[in-house]
Order: structure tokens, then sequence, then C-alpha cells
């Protein structure tokens, strides 16, 4: 999208409603907050003002190293405890709250009263599909799911997944702000419980807890294994296409040939995973010896400096091509 083009987005919903300030919702403020947009916070903890300053606090420099201005960033910043008057004068609602279908759908038939008809809708749960979210709506047709993965003023991805009543429009305008505020959106085909980056996370993260438990590695042995290779590679070209090199000049017909008989054979032999209480305990006491010793706030700095270097060098590559 050209400078033009996402001036035109941004102008169109210049004014934001977050409900909901968790870490989430905070992260989508500073993002929204420093590509010049009005963001009006709602959220019924008392102590709101002092969270979302924090967090801005500290997401300034990683907001300015992805090319951000951080001056002023907060002057646009308007809290509401009322959640009508919240969403009242919002061209666009992006709502964070807690994964109960029964309160989502509460919300939303209320945002639906109160909130302009021009407004676009999203969601940024992570399980809940639009279409059960909108049962008690009137109209939902501009209601879908934008689902960033954490922290969203970093990690570049939003799920855009439409409900089986959302317009066609809607999913357009969706995608046209998120690449307007420099995330890579991407549309779902369908609604699917958990839609895909949490899938594959979990899916993942399976066979981690197994390896643990079963003693084959420690916590930060694997995550040494995992950064040192896998990451690496799919950091920098995803699964298939990984595969599709894998199998040489053939490409998935010499992959497939060579490796589906085991790969299909590993896959109906997996063990199941109990995470009961001792394994938990298992996985907690080696996560406390390895990770505690060092400040929250020092290893998610830790984790926005890398993050942000492989943006920087992937960006660089592309900018090469």
């Amino acid at each position: 999208m050209n400078e033009t083009a996402s001036s035109d987005v941004l102008e169109r919903y210049s004014t934001v409603a977050v409900i909901g300030a968790g870490v989430i919702g905070a992260s989508w403020t500073a993002v929204f907050l420093a590509h010049g947009l009005t963001v009006i916070v709602n959220d019924p903890r008392d102590d709101v003002e002092a969270v979302v300053n924090d967090y801005i606090r500290k997401a300034s420099p990683t907001l300015k190293a992805l090319g951000l201005s951080t001056e002023d960033l907060t002057r646009k910043l308007r809290f509401e405890a009322d959640l009508d008057r919240a969403v009242a004068s919002a061209d666009l609602v992006q709502e964070n709250g807690p994964e109960r279908v029964e309160f989502k759908q509460d919300l939303w038939a209320r945002i639906e009263q109160h909130v302009p008809a021009h407004a676009l809708l999203l969601s940024s749960s992570s399980a809940k599909t639009a279409t059960e979210q909108s049962v008690k709506m009137k109209d939902p047709c501009r209601l879908l799911i934008g689902h960033p993965f954490n922290p969203p003023h970093l990690i570049p991805l939003v799920e855009v997944v439409p409900g089986e009543l959302t317009e066609p429009d809607a999913v357009a305008d969706a995608v046209a702000f998120y690449k307007a505020v420099g995330k890579v959106p991407r549309v779902l085909r369908k609604e699917i419980q958990g839609f895909v980056a949490n899938r594959l996370q979990r899916a993942i993260f399976r066979e981690c807890c197994h390896l643990v438990l079963e003693g084959v590695v420690t916590v930060d042995e694997l995550d040494d294994i995992v950064t040192s290779s896998i990451g690496l590679r799919w950091a920098a070209d995803g699964p298939f296409r990984s595969f599709h090199l894998g199998g040489g000049p053939g490409g998935f017909v010499s992959f497939f040939r060579q490796f589906a008989p085991g790969m299909e054979a590993a896959w109906k032999s997996q063990a199941a995973v109990t995470l009961d209480e001792k394994s938990q305990k298992t996985i907690i006491d080696q996560a406390q010896a390895s990770f505690a010793a060092t400040p929250p706030e020092q290893l998610e700095g830790e984790r926005d400096a890398k993050q942000l270097a492989i943006l920087t060098a992937l960006a660089a590559v592309k900018a090469a091509e």
C-alpha cells in the first residue's frame, strides 16, 4: 500500500475505540497512536490509565525502531469508562475482552446500539469466531476477527477472519486498515476454532512438552534447538517453502517420495501428552530455574530486540530483491 492510500485509510478510520486494555489492548493502543489515530480506551479497571501509559512508555523504543514517530505519543489518547460513550464516535472498534463467548455476545449487541453505522467492528479474539460472537446482533455485517500475535505493536501478523454474515467490503476494509498501520493481514478462507497461527503454535508446543516430560531435553535446551534451526528457517521461508526446498530440484514431488511414508507413520504413532499437575510442575520448575532470575521487563526487552533484528534483516533482503 502506497503512502497516499495508507493516509486515506487512516483518515477514514481516524478514531478508534479500544475495548479492553490488557496486554493486547494496550499494545494495539500504542500501534494506533503511533500512526496518528485518536484512541479512546474503555476498560473497567481502576488503574487503566496508569497501566496503559506505562505500557506505551515501554513500547515506545520498539515503535521508534520500527520507524514510527513517538513524539508526544499520548496526545490523542483518551479514556472513557462508559462503553456507550466510548464507541459513540468511533470509526473502528478493536475489542480485546475476555475469551468468554457469552461476554462477547452481550458486548457486541450493546456496542451495535451506540456505534456509528459505518464503523468497522474487529475482535482480537484468539479462539471465538465472529459468527459465534455475533448471535445477539441485529446486523453483524461489519463484524469480523482481527486476531494479532502478541505483542501487536511488534509482531506483523493479523489473522482476518470473517463470519458467516460479514460483508466482503468489511473484509477488504479490515485488510486495508491493518496494512495502513503496518501489519501483515492474512484472510482465512473459513472459520476454524483457534484460527491458524495458534493451532500451529499449540501443535508445536505439544511436542515441546512431550520431549521435556520424556527427559529428552530440558526447557532451555529445547529453546536453543528451535532458535538454532527451524526457528531461523521458518522465519525466512515458512514450512511449505522450506520443505519444497528440502526436496531439491524436484520440490514436493521428491520430498513426499522420500519422506511422506515415515512422516505419516510418525504422525500416527505420536503419544498423548497429559498436562497433569506433575507434568506442569516439571515444566514450571525448569522454566523457573532458567528464566526466573531475569526480570520480566528485561526478558521482554531482549525478545523485542531479537525480533526487531530479524524483521530488519528480512526487510533488507526483500528490499534488495
